[in-house]
């Protein structure tokens, strides 16, 4: 799936089938659905669910936790703009898949 596809499907009520729990917390946070993001970032051990936790601790305002997580990814924090990190996060793990 390439990154117009995955924006796109923001427009559905359900996350495309096969997406792997980091992008699937990604779409359910760009739906608002923070919380249900969050499990499923929890929920993946790997390095790529660790960048997407960090990412949703921003957006919580939690910058503390966030730089635990974002060590955790082995990445720095992030000073970008969410949607543009959430955009590089998507990218990212979309080219993974």
């Amino acid at each position: 799936m390439d990154m117009t596809t995955f924006e796109r499907s923001l427009e559905g009520a359900t996350p495309p089938e096969g997406l792997s729990k980091p992008l699937q917390a990604l779409w359910q946070e760009a739906k608002g659905a923070w919380d249900k993001a969050h499990g499923l970032a929890q929920a993946d051990k790997g390095a790529a669910g660790a960048w997407v936790h960090a990412y949703l601790h921003r957006v919580e305002g939690d910058l503390r936790n966030a730089g635990y997580w974002y060590r955790r990814a082995g990445r720095p924090a992030s000073e970008q703009a969410l949607r543009v990190e959430w955009r590089s996060i998507a990218t990212a793990l979309l080219a993974e898949e």
